[in-house]
C-alpha cells in the first residue's frame, strides 16, 4: 500500500485557529474561510433550483384543495429519510391527505416504474411526488399521466437522454439547472422544495393567522440521509449536516433516530457524521436490503419513543442478519477470485453466484473494490432470466458513464442502468454475464492504467509530539462534519510496538511509542485478521491513523484509531 501526503498549496491561508487545521482544510480545496460557514443563512438559495416555478404552484394548489398526495420513495437510507421529510414537511405546511409508497426492491425494482404506478393508482392519488428517484422514469410518468395523475419529480440522480414528461422536475443535475451545488442528496432536494413551498405560501398570506412551521426541525433527517447516501460534503451539504448533527446532539431529533443510536450504544450528545454513515445508515438500509424499507420509514416517522425503540431493535436485528449474509457472500467471492492469478485479475471485476442476496450485492461490491482497488460489480439472480448488478468504482472511473459506453458499443447487452460516478446499478439477461464482464473489463482498461489500480492512502502528514495531544484531538473532532469528498483527517508515522493484545477476538489493541520517543499512546485497529498482526519480533510498525478522543468510564484520553498498519 502506497502512503502519500495530500497536496497542500505552497501558501496556506489562515483558515482556522491553528496551522494544522488550516493545512487540513487547504488540502481539501478550501481557499476562503467563508467556505467553512455553518449557519443556515449561508445555504444556497432555493430559487436557484430549476423547476421551482412549476413545482411550488402545483404543491400550493394541492394543499389548498386538499388533494390526495402520494410520495413514492426509494429503498435506501436517502429514500427513506426523503420520504419522511416529505410527509412531515408537507403536513407541517398544511397537507392532510399525504401518504407514501416505497417499491419493494425484490418485486418492482428501482424508481417510478409502470408497475409501481399501477400499485399507486389503487390509492387514487391526485399528485404523485417522487423523492430520490424519477428522473429516469419516462415510462412510469407516462403511465401516471395516462391515469390522470399529476407528477412532481424530486431527484438528484443523473438524467438519461430523455427527461420524463412530468408536471415539474426539481433536480440540480437536470440540464439547464444553475444551482451551484450538484451534490444534494435526494433528501436535500426535498428539503429545498419545502423551503421554497414555505416561501411561496408566505407570499400568499398562508401564515397570517398561524405561525410558520420551523422546517429546521427536519434537519436531523436531512443530515442522516445526506451522509448515508455518501454524497460529496461540499460547502452547502456541510451546512445541512452540521445543523442536523447539532440538533441531534441537543436532543432535538426524531424518536426513531434517538432509538437507533441507543440500540447501537451511541451517546446522542456525542454523535458524529461517521456515526450517521456507519451506525445509523446501515441499520436503516437493512430494512430495504432484506425486507421492506417501509419499516425503516415508519421508525423515522414514529412519534412514540417506546414504539420507536421496538422498531429500532428490529432494524438492529435485520442489520445483524445482513452482516451474516454479507460475510458468507464475501467468503464465496474471495474464493472465486483466488482461483485467478493476482497479476491477471481483470481491471474491472464482475462476480456472481446464483444464490447471492439482491439486497446485499452493493455492500459486497464495496468490500471487493476496497480490497482489490478496482471497479467492481457484484450480481445476483433477479428472476425471470435477469441478473441485477450493483457497481462501485474508484477515483478516475465514472462508473455510470462507463456503463453507458459499454451499452453504446454493445446495444443489446444491458437491459437498463443508472447511477452516479462512484456507484451504479444495472440489469442484464443472465446469458449475457460473461460477455458483459469482458466488455466492462475492456472499458475499464480503456480508461485506467495498471498504476491507477495501485492502492494508495492519502495522509495529512506526520504529527509532531506536540500535536499528538488532547486539544488537537478535540479540535479535529469539532472541525467537521467530515465525509465524502471532505474526508476526516488521517496521519501516518512510524511507532514502536510496546504491547499488543486482542479484544473480543477481532480488535487489536496496541500500546505505542512515537518514533522520537517522546509520546506513549494507545492505539486500536478494528476487525484485524490474525494474518495482519504485526510480527512481534519486528518492534516497529508504520501506521495510518485518526487522532481520536477515547472516552472510557468517564475519562478521556488520546487514542490512535488505526486504519492501516504494516511492519517496517
Amino acid at each position: 500500500m502506497l502512503i502519500e501526503a495530500r497536496s497542500v498549496p505552497a501558501q496556506v491561508p489562515m483558515l482556522a485557529d491553528t496551522p494544522l487545521l488550516s493545512r487540513i482544510y487547504a488540502a481539501r480545496g478550501v481557499t476562503n474561510a467563508t467556505e467553512l460557514a455553518r449557519g443556515l443563512k449561508s445555504l444556497l438559495p432555493w430559487q436557484g433550483l430549476k423547476g421551482m416555478p412549476q413545482a411550488l404552484p402545483l404543491l400550493a394548489q394541492a394543499l389548498a384543495e386538499q388533494w390526495s398526495i402520494l410520495v413514492v420513495g426509494d429503498f435506501d437510507a436517502d429514500g427513506a429519510t426523503a420520504s419522511a421529510v416529505a410527509l412531515l414537511g408537507l403536513r407541517m405546511l398544511g397537507a392532510q391527505r399525504v401518504d407514501y409508497l416505497v417499491p419493494n426492491r425484490f418485486e418492482y425494482g428501482y424508481g417510478l416504474t409502470p408497475e409501481i404506478v399501477a400499485v399507486a393508482a389503487k390509492r387514487k392519488p391526485q399528485l404523485l411526488l417522487t423523492v430520490d428517484n424519477g428522473i429516469s422514469s419516462v415510462e412510469g410518468v407516462a403511465a401516471a399521466k395516462a391515469l390522470g395523475m399529476r407528477v412532481l419529480i424530486t431527484d438528484h440522480h443523473l438524467p438519461g437522454a430523455t427527461l420524463p414528461d412530468a408536471d415539474a422536475i426539481v433536480n440540480p443535475n437536470q440540464p439547464g439547472c444553475d444551482f451551484a451545488s450538484k451534490a444534494l442528496a435526494g433528501v436535500g432536494v426535498m428539503f429545498y422544495v419545502l423551503l421554497g413551498l414555505r416561501a411561496h405560501l408566505r407570499e400568499q398570506g398562508a401564515f397570517a393567522e398561524r405561525p410558520e412551521p420551523n422546517l429546521a426541525e427536519l434537519l436531523d433527517l436531512v443530515a442522516l440521509g445526506s451522509v448515508a447516501d455518501v454524497v460529496p460534503l461540499d460547502a452547502n451539504n456541510r451546512i445541512l449536516v452540521y445543523q442536523g448533527l447539532a440538533r441531534i446532539r441537543a436532543g432535538h431529533c426524531r424518536p426513531g433516530i434517538r432509538a437507533l443510536l441507543e440500540v447501537a450504544s451511541k451517546f446522542v450528545e456525542r454523535v458524529s457524521s461517521t456515526d450517521l454513515g456507519f451506525i445509523l445508515g446501515p441499520r436503516l438500509n437493512a430494512a430495504g436490503r432484506l425486507d421492506d424499507m417501509a419499516y425503516g420509514i415508519e421508525c423515522l416517522l414514529c412519534d412514540d419513543a417506546e414504539q420507536a425503540r421496538e422498531m429500532a431493535v428490529e432494524l438492529d436485528q435485520l442489520n445483524n442478519d445482513r452482516k451474516q449474509i454479507e460475510q458468507g457472500m464475501q467468503r464465496e467471492a474471495l474464493a472465486q477470485l483466488k482461483q485467478l492469478d493476482e497479476a491477471n485479475l481483470p481491471f474491472g471485476l464482475c462476480v456472481y453466484e446464483p444464490d447471492w442476496h439482491q439486497g446485499v450485492i452493493g455492500i459486497l461490491a464495496s468490500r471487493l473494490k476496497e480490497r482489490y482497488h478496482r471497479p467492481t460489480i457484484a450480481f445476483a439472480d433477479a428472476g425471470d432470466g435477469l441478473l441485477k448488478g450493483s457497481a462501485r468504482s474508484i477515483a478516475g472511473l465514472h462508473v455510470r458513464d462507463a456503463l453507458d459506453a459499454v451499452a453504446a458499443r454493445n446495444p443489446a447487452l444491458i437491459s437498463k442502468f443508472g447511477g452516479h460516478a462512484m456507484a451504479a446499478g444495472l440489469s442484464l439477461p443472465s446469458e449475457h454475464f460473461a460477455a458483459f464482464a469482458a466488455a466492462f473489463d475492456a472499458e475499464v482498461r480503456r480508461q485506467l492504467s495498471a498504476e491507477d489500480l495501485t492502492g494508495r492512502i492519502l495522509s495529512d502528514g506526520v504529527l509532531s509530539a506536540d500535536e499528538m495531544v488532547m486539544p488537537v484531538a478535540q479540535s479535529l473532532r469539532a472541525a467537521g462534519p467530515w465525509g465524502q469528498a471532505f474526508p476526516e483527517p488521517v496521519f501516518h508515522g512510524v511507532f514502536k510496538l510496546l504491547d499488543q493484545r486482542l479484544l473480543k477476538d477481532k480488535h487489536l489493541k496496541l500500546q505505542l511509542q512515537s518514533e522520537c520517543g517522546r509520546v506513549q499512546v494507545d492505539g486500536i485497529a478494528f476487525n484485524v485478521e490474525r494474518s495482519e498482526w504485526p510480527n512481534p519480533t519486528r518492534q516497529w510498525a508504520r501506521l495510518v491513523y485518526k487522532l481520536e478522543v477515547n472516552e472510557f468510564r468517564g475519562r478521556e484520553s488520546v487514542q490512535l484509531l488505526i486504519t492501516h498498519l504494516e511492519a517496517c
